[in-house]
């Protein structure tokens, strides 16, 4: 095996060479007549509005072809050191096209996990201690990404991907295995994610995600952003949605798809200068309106999720109501108000949450999705805001059934009061004495 990954086949040098001779072409108009002032960070309703109106022409939307790179000054090669090019090497399989397609049963339409604007994810099978492919259901279930040979700005995601996850190993980031660079083809080995992504718990399936997995799962997302962001070489993901967020077995969040993912700013930088990518309803509007990329970013990315978690409503649905399509937008007025925040929880939970845990994730999200980046938390404080809500079981079910109980009991002993207060004036007027006092008028 580590003869295999260490044979003369030029991959490096492919990695460098296939992407130098000219920047990445995109489709986004950076400075269009109606874009926004690219001005303050800190904005109000009015320019919140119109970077909503405005978002949907320079962000990317779901499953479309998304438009990377950078700007215009920042056209290097996708390219990795040395160092890191050997380290890269050492930890990662590397795979023959053929192998792929054979362990993916000749990358067989039933075996397709998910499809996005990168190209498909086949479901495979290879041996436990190489490269080979195994038969179906031995051996070691992984899932096969195989990028759409578009082009430069494809290959340059492919770059990052394993730029990033070929050296950040942590357990809330999924496992990239190996790859494969063949001619055109460029594939990406991951670990099987048994329970697939968290868009498709929360959005497509009849059974409601359970209150504790969302509280799980939203813990394990952020300290997977928090290792990112906390590092010695900073990370900024770009990226964070449900659909990037995979579950294993027993609902561990694992991030995934870091071909956006970004270096963060080094020494005394506040910011990275890029092109606005990413997914339209999940980026913070100051990157949108400026292109000033930070960690801050993400937080605001995270809040999104946060709130698709608590309202089971997607980011983006057209299919609401004009006033509610954005959800960010039709919520915030709900997470400012103490006496609102309940009217925001998944109705298909019915009374099945923690009343204390709704607080608490209303309020985090109200500040991860603050209008201004610096009073939004870092991830670390998420992660430890997030960490002692798994262990409340303060369920509303118990607390609206103890208050009917408190109720029916209130009535019961009221009841009894005026049945006893009846009875009492019952005996009364039948008692002789009264009778006859009676008698006498």
């Amino acid at each position: 095996m580590e003869n295999k990954k260490e044979k003369n086949c030029g991959c490096w040098a492919v990695l460098r060479s296939s992407v130098i001779g000219g920047a990445c072409s995109s489709s986004v108009s950076k400075h269009s007549a109606n874009s926004i002032p690219r001005t303050s960070l800190v904005y109000d309703a009015a320019t919140e509005t119109r970077y909503l109106n405005a978002s949907n022409r320079e962000m990317c939307v779901p499953d479309e072809a998304r438009v990377s790179s950078d700007t215009p000054h920042d056209t290097d090669p996708p390219t990795l050191t040395p160092a890191a090019e050997n380290k890269v090497q050492r930890q990662l399989l590397q795979f023959t096209f053929q192998e792929l397609k054979a362990a993916t049963g000749n990358f067989r339409p039933d075996s397709i996990l998910g499809e996005g604007g990168f190209g498909y994810v086949f479901k495979g099978w290879i041996e436990e201690n190489g490269t080979a492919p195994a038969k179906p259901g031995s051996g070691i279930t992984v899932a096969v990404k195989s990028l759409k040979p578009d082009g430069l700005q494809g290959h340059r995601e492919w770059v990052a991907e394993v730029d990033f996850l070929g050296q950040l190993h942590h357990p809330n980031l999924v496992k990239l295995i190996g790859y494969c660079i063949e001619d055109d083809q460029r594939l990406l080995v991951y670990e099987f994610m048994t329970r697939g992504s968290l868009e498709n718990h929360l959005f497509r399936r009849t059974i409601p995600l359970p209150w504790s997995n969302r509280i799980k799962i939203a813990l394990g997302a952020a300290k997977g952003l928090a290792f990112l962001h906390g590092g010695p070489e900073p990370v900024i993901y770009r990226d964070f949605k449900t659909s990037n967020i995979l579950l294993d077995s027993e609902y561990n969040a694992k991030l995934s798809d870091f071909g956006l993912a970004k270096a963060g700013p080094q020494g005394d930088k506040t910011h990275v200068s890029t092109r606005v990518v990413g997914t339209y309803g999940y980026a913070a509007p100051e990157y949108v309106m400026t292109g000033h990329l930070t960690s801050k970013s993400d937080v605001f990315s995270f809040g999104v999720v946060l709130l698709e978690i608590l309202t089971g409503r997607r980011s983006m649905d057209k299919k609401r109501p004009s006033g509610e399509q954005n959800l960010v937008a039709w919520a915030r007025p709900y997470l400012a108000d103490k006496r609102k925040f309940y009217q925001l929880v998944d109705p298909r939970l019915e009374l099945n949450y923690s009343v204390k845990g709704v607080q608490k994730i209303a309020q985090l999200a109200y500040m991860c999705l603050s209008r201004d980046p610096k009073s939004r938390p870092t991830m670390d404080e998420v992660v430890k805001a997030l960490t002692p809500l798994q262990e409340l079981n303060d369920l509303a079910i118990l607390s609206n059934h103890s208050r009917l109980m408190q109720s029916g009991r209130r009535k019961k002993k009221l009841d009894g009061m005026q049945q006893l207060s009846y009875n009492h004036s019952r005996s009364i007027r039948e008692s002789p004495l009264h009778s006859g006092r009676q008698h006498c008028k």
